[in-house]
């Protein structure tokens, strides 16, 4: 079964701008070609219909003249008005094709044609056979004509029928080798009209041979519609990828920016205006934030010198203090301050690495920097996993996964590490045995300076960054940070990053 469903996997749509774009614009000419193509080919096959109508009529009225009930001049007029309706050309094959008054033309095969007999007959019956079907619309375009000729039969219908079940052309095949040929190996349809201009009097029917439309017309109008489909789809790729690919160097060059936080050489406009001056806006975007954030660099560079300057110099003088309890809490503020700026230089710092992320054994460093906390009989464990290797930032990485250790053991009595790898992520995840945190606050946990504990203490509160600075760290690397309490209780800590950079 498994087999079977992979056979028949979804068809996958294509997500890009210009796939989808193409595929838009492919479905859309492939409707509207073959709506022109049906229309085309109904246009050909009215044509064709009118052709044999009127050469019906031309037969109707001939016989009717022929036999004394219409005018001399009755063919030659309603001659005259058929020309009048229909392309130039037209109507005389059709009533000579029809009629047999004249052969092929010079250069031109012969036309398969009915003789004048057969083509106008009388008859003392209605040509309808039993069952048969009228064809209303032949019908009334007949009437039409007749009328114009001042002729209104009190009788009209029209059929079609294939050549082999017409009972008169099977009988009169029987002594007529060339009409007993036309009626073997064809598919063309006879058209059959009859009327009867009075009630008593009988019935004048005519035949007319109805060619089905040759190959060559459809491989025609096939060809016509696949080439001007192509030629337009082209064009529009052509158009498409003109738009496309600027706008897929743009965005290549927007995520290594949002990586890296570097300018690079701008990038040449270029694509039609619009897009030209996007790419000129974000090369100009992308040179004032890399001069941001490098002179926030330098700012933070020498408000850290100038801060800790005045914070060792405090502690030195401290020293000369007598009262010893004073001095300890002195210096055990200056450490607090110092440790806030630290957290807040770093936080501040994240994202600016010059060295690109490098693959790392992560169970090699999650081991390493457990066995920090066990020389300092720290009460920290590494759960035993499989070798996982990704790209990372080392210092960063173990920066995270210090502070979420130091925070389990800050709230519980134990750490326990654990990795384990899903699909094309990574969890290295920290739990503790603490009181957790409230459903409510989990989210306010990882703002800048959320404590979970409301002293100023760094032993017992901390200063609200390690959190925050551990998120900052793991979406660096594009992962995610999800804290939740556990079942048995204490808080569980999840740094999912992705195997791949």
């Amino acid at each position: 079964m498994a087999r079977r469903s992979s056979r028949f996997a979804p068809l996958r749509l294509p997500r890009s701008l210009l796939g989808q774009s193409l595929l838009a614009i492919a479905a859309t000419l492939l409707i509207g070609q073959a709506v022109s193509a049906v229309l085309l080919y109904r246009a050909v096959e009215d044509r064709r219909d009118v052709g044999s109508i009127n050469a019906a009529a031309f037969h109707l009225l001939r016989t009717a003249n022929r036999t004394g009930d219409g005018a001399d001049d009755l063919p030659r007029a309603l001659r005259r008005e058929l020309r009048r309706g229909a392309p130039d050309g037209m109507i005389d094959r059709d009533i000579e094709r029809g009629m047999g008054m004249a052969g092929a033309r010079e250069g031109q095969r012969p036309r398969r044609r009915l003789p004048p007999r057969i083509a106008g007959r009388l008859a003392d019956r209605s040509p309808l056979l039993p069952g048969e079907a009228r064809d209303t619309r032949s019908e009334q375009r007949l009437a039409e004509i007749l009328a114009r000729q001042g002729i209104y039969p009190t009788e009209l219908v029209v059929t079609r029928r294939e050549m082999a079940d017409d009972r008169l052309l099977a009988q009169l095949a029987q002594d007529r080798p060339r009409l007993q040929s036309l009626l073997q190996g064809t598919d063309t349809q006879v058209l059959v009209a009859g009327m009867q201009q009075t009630a008593d009097g009988p019935w004048i029917v005519a035949r007319t041979l109805r060619t089905p439309v040759e190959a060559g017309a459809l491989w025609l109008i096939a060809a016509q519609t696949v080439l001007l489909f192509l030629v337009l789809l082209g064009a529009t790729y052509l158009v498409l990828r003109r738009i496309t690919r600027p706008l897929a160097r743009l965005t290549e060059r927007v995520e290594d920016f949002a990586q890296t936080q570097t300018a690079r050489e701008p990038l040449p406009p270029e694509g039609p205006e619009d897009v030209s001056r996007l790419i000129a806006a974000h090369n100009l975007l992308e040179s004032r934030i890399a001069s941001l954030l490098d002179e926030k660099d330098v700012m933070l560079g020498a408000i850290g010198h100038d801060l800790k300057t005045p914070l060792a110099a405090l502690r030195v003088r401290i020293e000369s203090v007598p009262d010893e309890t004073q001095r300890a809490r002195m210096a055990e503020v200056i450490e607090d301050l110092r440790q806030s700026l630290d957290d807040i230089l770093s936080l501040a710092r994240i994202g600016r690495a010059k060295d690109p992320p490098e693959p790392v054994q992560l169970t090699a460093l999650a081991q390493s920097v457990v066995d920090e906390f066990e020389d300092m009989g720290r009460p920290v464990t590494l759960a035993p996993s499989e070798r996982i290797v990704a790209p990372v930032q080392v210092t960063w990485l173990r920066r995270a996964l210090r502070n979420l250790i130091e925070n389990a053991l800050r709230y519980g009595e134990t750490a326990s590490v654990s990795l384990s790898r899903g699909g094309r992520m990574v969890t290295i995840a920290v739990e503790d045995d603490g009181p957790g945190i409230p459903p409510q606050d989990v989210a306010a946990m990882l703002e800048p300076f959320r404590r979970g504990e409301a002293s100023r203490n760094r032993g017992t509160g901390g200063a609200g960054l390690g959190l925050t600075i551990t998120r900052a760290i793991v979406r660096e690397h594009r992962g995610e940070l999800v804290l939740a309490n556990r079942p048995e209780g204490g808080l569980r800590a999840e740094i999912r990053l992705p195997l791949a950079g």
